[in-house]
Order: C-alpha cells, then structure tokens, then sequence
C-alpha cells in the first residue's frame, strides 16, 4: 500500500476499534508547534508559559480567563482558536465524531483553515488503502478550494492556493504541449502521469480534468461515495449525469454555497439564466442500498448533489453537506 497526504498528520493518530481515529498528545503537540503559535522574542510572560506547558502536556486545561491575558491582539486570537479546537477534539472520543457533533450544530465556529484540516485527515482515514490517484485528486476538492482553468472544451481545476502562489495565467503542461507560452507549469493528471501522484501528492500541483463524461467526475462520485459511508454508515450509489431533464427534484444537496442557492431556485421551479445555468460544473444521482434509512417524503426517488463555481471561477466544496443535507434517519455511524 502505498502512503499519500503524510502532511495531514494521519501518522500521529491511533485508531479506534472501529476504526475512527482517535487524538494523540503528539497530534495535538503538532498544533502547539505551529509557527503561528510560536512566541516572538517579544512575547508576554503569559505567552511564553503557555506555550511551554501545552508543549509539556497538550491535554492541560487552559482557562478563558488565562487565553485572554495573552497582550497581543493576534497571538490571543490565535491561542483562543486553536484552545477551541484542540477542546473539541478531547470532548469525544474520535475525530470523526468531533467533526459529526461540529456540523450538526449548525454552528461552526472555527476558522475554515482547522476545518479543512480536519476535513484532511478524516479524509485520508476514510480513503485508506486507496490505490486509484484520480480519486485522491478529486478528493482534494473536500478540502482545498480549486480555480477553474478553461481550456477549448475541458473543465480543467487547479488548486487555488497553489496558482494564487504562482503566475496569474498558469501554464497547462496540457496547454504547453500546444504552444502555449508562460512561467508555471501545472500537469494535467491522466493515465500517463498517475503514477507520480503519490510522490506529489502533498504538493497540491496536478490539475483535475473534470468535463462531465469523464474519469474526473467519476472520481468524484467514488471519494463522496465513500466519505458518506465512513461517516454516516450507509452504502449508496453515486453517478455522475451529463444533463438534468424532467427529473423529480424530489430531494437535493448544494456541494457549496453557490450550487445550494441554485438548487433552490430549481427547487422553487424558477428558470435559471444562462449565466446561473452555466456556474454547475457537475451534477450527480445519489440512490440508497437500504431505501429504509431515507425519509418517508423522499421515499424510492434518488437525491441529486450539484456542484457549481462561483462568479470568480472558484469552487469551495462544503462536505459537510454530505453529511447534514441527505434524508436520511439513521445518522450515528462515526463513534
């Protein structure tokens, strides 16, 4: 089996007996030894001692009142977030369920950074013993916001941090190919270059083909496929569609903020603009093993998953969608 996404920290967890995982003082210390959270030679007395005590034990409990007496503004906000997230983690008693008992109160008060970290190694958890790079790159959409790179008729994503990093109009080893001219260079992944995704894997530098009929769309159904049965326990079947007519929107889940507001307006059988209409990148069929576990209103129909870009060519997956928007009853899976 071959290792992918090391810098998420997965070698630091352990695992429970049903295979969630479970924190560790040396994740948790990981945290503490960020640079963000590392004491400036001008650091106050607070600061300082702190830092050393988390260090010494990660698990030690940390008052308001002693995070609020940090001097500096940023450091104390920093310390406050990362005390947060570091208390829901010891709350229960895996990652999975942390992250379940997070988006199902409605209120996510983390920054997007520790969610999508979070997001990340679950993530890698879940797609374990994965062998296919294609998959793992579309993962990479749960948790690292992508831009679009038109090119003739692909539907090209590269990674949005990655290209904001580099050249504005980054170059395509695709588009090289053709003549194209520039300073960046990003490989498109195809069965040529699969292989040396697991070398780059933390690297975030392969673009993803994900024109609708092909193997990236496919991909992305697997890696939802199997993010919503680690989590939630229940089998489904998820299939990427090139178009949607005449279909009974009986039940349906936004993949990001931009694809929920259109749902909703096709929900409210409003048409869509051309321009709207043209922000879906991908729409998907979603269909249960067991039809029990869904809601009596939605019955045998399937639910849809849609996702869409935003005016900026960006796409901001929400995953936690997948978890809180299906219709199902049963949702206690992750323990």
């Amino acid at each position: 089996m071959r290792d992918f996404w090391i810098a998420c920290g997965h070698h630091l967890l352990d695992r429970s007996a049903s295979g969630g995982l479970v924190v560790t003082d040396e994740y948790l210390k990981a945290y503490f030894a960020r640079p963000e959270l590392m004491p400036p030679d001008d650091a106050c007395p607070v600061e300082r001692r702190l830092h050393r005590q988390l260090l010494a034990d990660p698990r030690l409990p940390v008052g308001d009142k002693e995070a609020a007496a940090i001097a500096d503004a940023d450091a104390r906000e920093n310390w406050q977030f990362v005390l947060a997230f570091r208390n829901l983690l010891l709350r229960h008693p895996t990652l999975e369920a942390a992250y379940l008992a997070m988006v199902r109160s409605g209120s996510v008060n983390l920054p997007p950074l520790f969610m999508n970290q979070l997001v990340h190694v679950i993530l890698r958890n879940a797609l374990d013993r994965c062998e296919d790079p294609f998959q793992l790159r579309a993962a990479e959409l749960f948790f690292r916001p992508q831009r679009i790179l038109s090119h003739e008729h692909l539907l090209l994503l590269g990674d949005e941090e990655i290209l904001g990093a580099r050249s504005p109009t980054p170059v395509l080893s695709l588009m090289s190919m053709l003549g194209a001219t520039g300073d960046t260079q990003l490989d498109v992944l195809s069965e040529e270059n699969a292989d040396g995704y697991w070398q780059r894997s933390d690297q975030f530098d392969m673009a993803l083909d994900l024109t609708g009929g092909g193997r990236g769309q496919a991909a992305l159904a697997d890696a939802m496929r199997r993010w919503i049965s680690h989590l939630l326990g229940i089998d489904v079947t998820i299939e990427p569609l090139t178009e949607l007519r005449n279909a009974e929107l009986t039940w349906y889940v936004g993949l990001d903020s931009e694809a929920t507001r259109i749902g909703d307006r096709l929900w409210q059988d409003e048409s869509l603009d051309d321009r709207t209409a043209g922000r879906v990148l991908a729409l998907f069929r979603l269909s249960f093993a067991d039809p029990g576990l869904v809601v009596n209103a939605v019955g045998h129909t399937p639910a849809y998953l849609i996702l869409a870009t935003t005016s900026d060519q960006v796409v901001r997956m929400k995953p936690q969608n997948l978890v809180t928007g299906l219709p199902i009853k049963h949702l206690e899976a992750a323990t």
